[in-house]
């Protein structure tokens, strides 16, 4: 019997590579010659960085960056040597969670750190790149992290502009002459789970801007200075993506990647799939497991649990999933390609019993022991 194990994370409780680990062990106990293959999984948000390091032997990375509201702030990412890639995600370093409500300020955050975590593995000699970008607190259009890489946005006079959204309006020219070089040899791969436009009513601004701290009072504006950056960013390339599915993303940093540094707007879970070759050891799979945290309707609207079912039913095997949690809107999951799912709490508890590393360990094991008895 051949199992694949591809599940994510129980926030709190346990990581993708321990909740897979007791699901192991769970099968191992009733089949003890399976042959259990065991890879990390996420989908592009939060928790990306730790499961790649984790599942695929990375190493983490940390450095100083300047945050989004240009005080120092401690991150990391994660480098794979095998591909020579490093795994980031912007909000570590220009993340909404940085910064406190009283100080929220579109008009000023910016996305310098991002590009100076770039940086940082250019200079190390890393070429590739897996970037997730969910979670900023910035509305600039991705300026900031544009010029950390050597990019200059300068105004009617020649002088830059500054950085955050207030520097959008005043864009006239795009000067690259000191932009490093090696950025052209690089790949990024930019995790991205939406479709919208960088200006207009369905724009970064009109549609996050407000939990970023964006004002009705001058939210028009912002985003007119926004299409005002899309104009002169259409000039310097001679082809205007603003209206390019994703772009408007993380505060339109999504149309810096796109349109600077060639950079590959991708659904997350596609791109975390690829990242740890998960269809490579589908073939001949005879049952695929997966499973979150908390199985539910948004599960099966294509989070990563039925990003893995989609795939094994392309090689014909039946999936499971396992749960900390299901609500009764879960069943959508069986028409998502979960053939069954279990949830893995065993008897009465508190939520801070159930979420004990030590506790849900157990629990996930012994759910997975008895459900391969019956198989």
């Amino acid at each position: 019997m051949k199992v694949v194990i591809a599940i994510d994370s129980f926030k709190g409780s346990l990581t993708s590579i321990e909740a897979a680990n007791a699901l192991k062990e769970g099968i191992l106990l009733v089949h003890e010659d399976a042959d259990v293959v065991i890879k990390p999984l996420a989908d592009g948000g939060e928790g990306t960085t730790d499961a790649l390091i984790e599942g695929l032997n990375g190493k983490r990375m940390d450095l100083t960056v300047t945050g989004p509201m240009g005080k120092p702030v401690d991150c990391y990412y994660g480098y794979l040597p095998e591909t020579n890639t490093a795994v980031m995600e912007m909000a570590s370093c220009a993340g909404i969670t940085l910064v406190p409500d009283h100080e929220k300020d579109p008009l000023v955050a910016s996305t310098y750190g991002v590009g100076e975590m770039i940086q940082d593995a250019m200079n190390k000699g890393i070429r590739n790149f897996i970037i997730g970008i969910g979670g900023s607190a910035t509305n600039d259009g991705g300026i900031g992290m544009l010029q950390a890489l050597g990019y200059a946005f300068l105004d009617q006079d020649g002088n830059p502009v500054g950085e955050g959204g207030q520097a959008l309006g005043k864009i006239v020219k795009v000067d690259d002459t000191k932009v490093n070089p090696i950025i052209k040899e690089c790949t990024i791969r930019v995790a991205c789970d939406v479709n919208n436009p960088l200006c207009g009513p369905n724009g970064s601004t009109y549609v996050y801007g407000p939990q970023k701290g964006v004002k009705d009072s001058y939210k028009q504006a912002l985003d007119e200075a926004m299409g005002n950056y899309a104009k002169a960013t259409a000039d310097y390339l001679g082809t205007d993506y603003s209206t390019y599915p994703g772009v408007g993303a993380a505060g339109g940093l999504g149309f810096a990647f796109k349109c600077y540094l060639n950079g590959q707007l991708t659904p997350g879970i596609d791109l975390c799939l690829d990242a740890v070759k998960l269809e490579a050891d589908m073939n001949g799979a005879d049952i695929v497991i997966t499973g979150e945290g908390r199985l539910d309707f948004q599960t099966a609207m294509g989070k990563a649990p039925v990003g893995v079912a989609k795939l094994a039913k392309k090689y014909g095997a039946k999936v499971l999933a396992f749960a900390g949690s299901v609500t009764k809107e879960a069943r959508a999951c069986n028409q998502a390609g979960i053939d069954a799912f279990f949830p893995v709490v065993r008897g009465v508890c508190t939520l801070e019993e159930a979420m004990n590393p030590e506790n849900a360990y157990a629990n996930v094991r012994d759910t997975a022991e008895q459900v391969f008895r019956l198989l």
